[in-house]
């Protein structure tokens, strides 16, 4: 799966993508960091690419529409360190196949994985 970290996960977290067989790209990569929420938004969309981020601006549904993009995967954690963050990507990773996340919203954290797709 194509997937786009964003500018606050390293490439430590990138490589945890790579080892369960996903194309990844960050946002350092395309030298696109420090720019706004809607053209990174954009660039997402654009590329049809699922998006990891912690930042929580993006789980607004009523501006991140559910089933109108590739997916948005936000980690939150009280302790967003680097091996925090990187234990619950491998959780993630883990149990869910991310295919399953294309148009949904899903909220991960240490112990849980809360998931909100579109109403049929």
């Amino acid at each position: 799966m194509k997937i786009k970290l964003d500018e606050n996960l390293s490439m430590d977290h990138a490589e945890i993508f790579k080892s369960f067989g996903h194309d990844v790209k960050s946002v350092h990569e395309q030298g696109i960091s420090g720019c706004s929420d809607e053209k990174l938004w954009q660039v997402v969309s654009e590329e049809k690419m699922f998006f990891v981020t912690l930042d929580i601006d993006f789980s607004d549904i009523r501006k991140f529409q559910l089933g109108s993009h590739s997916g948005i995967l936000l980690i939150r954690t009280d302790m967003p360190g680097r091996i925090n963050v990187s234990l619950i990507l491998k959780r993630v990773l883990s149990e869910i196949n991310l295919e399953t996340l294309k148009g949904c919203l899903a909220v991960a954290d240490e112990t849980k994985t809360r998931v909100r797709s579109k109403r049929l």
